[in-house]
């Protein structure tokens, strides 16, 4: 199954955003630190071109510490890239970044000449969180859903430093197929774009070959079924997602594995390591 999600106002923004880029010191890149790369917009790269970056791994409260310690490690191998792990658990932590935006441009911060930032990421990877963190109130809008923001915004971090804000963008072609999958999985494709039993059946499968001692902690598996489909299924009949007749209402225990993998239920997980990319 394919999976693409590109919103008609997705290439208004585009358009905004070259537009606005030329005037922009540094790009902070929000990504989920589930999925570092399937979340790393390739078109947010050929719009920043040759600007220092700021990567910031965020949700890392709910992925793999370990992997995402590898990941930090690799980005900050590339010129000009600093990278970053955030949970919005811990808003405090946020305050590292203007300091982080400044190292990386050291010429400007002042009144007469202020450092512009501008923030991206894919929908539904916490920028609008992030954003009300770093300014102490709710500056951008926050839900738990993609494409909530619809328009660029500045914000006046600190003095010497503007933030421009911008709406989460996806690309026009996912070209492959497990990061369409890990997407959808974190939530980051709207619901009209997947199948959510197909998703279910992607993470299952991962979580069994990656994850099999958290699977059996949260749902009290002696042994873990063989495949995806088997542990949707048994998954369901423990929760008691039945019809009539006793058969598993796939959909409803699909969405049971898909919000508990998402809300960290299950554990700290992730679904992709920096040496596979």
């Amino acid at each position: 199954m394919s999976i693409q999600w590109y919103p008609g106002h997705m290439n208004k923004a585009r358009r905004d955003i070259a537009d606005a880029m030329p005037s922009i010191d540094v790009v902070i890149e929000v990504l989920d630190a589930r999925l570092p790369h399937s979340s790393e917009n390739p078109m947010i790269a050929a719009l920043r071109g040759a600007k220092p970056c700021l990567k910031i791994l965020n949700k890392s409260d709910l992925a793999d510490p370990e992997i995402t310690q590898r990941w930090i490690s690799s980005m900050e191998s590339k010129p000009g890239t600093a990278a970053l792990a955030l949970s919005m658990k811990k808003p405090l932590d946020a305050k590292a970044v203007p300091k982080l935006c400044r190292k990386l441009g050291p010429t400007r911060g002042t009144l007469l000449k202020p450092l512009r930032v501008m923030i991206m990421g894919i929908p539904n990877a916490g920028k609008s969180t992030l954003i009300n963190a770093l300014t102490g109130r709710k500056t951008a809008k926050v839900a738990d859903e993609p494409a909530v923001t619809k328009m660029q915004q500045h914000i006046e971090l600190e003095k010497g430093l503007l933030l421009v804000d911008t709406p989460g963008i996806t690309w026009p072609k996912i070209e492959n197929e497990t990061s369409g999958y890990n997407l959808a999985a974190t939530g980051a494709i709207g619901k009209n774009a997947m199948d959510s039993i197909e998703v279910a059946k992607f993470v299952a499968n991962y979580l069994i070959v990656n994850y099999p001692e958290l699977l059996r902690e949260r749902y009290g598996f002696d042994a873990l079924p063989q495949d995806g489909t088997e542990l949707i299924e048994a998954i369901g009949r423990r929760r008691g997602c039945l019809k009539v007749g006793c058969a598993v209402d796939m959909e409803k225990s699909a969405e049971i594995l898909l919000n508990e993998f998402r809300s960290g239920k299950i554990g700290r997980i992730s679904l992709e390591k920096p040496e596979a990319h």
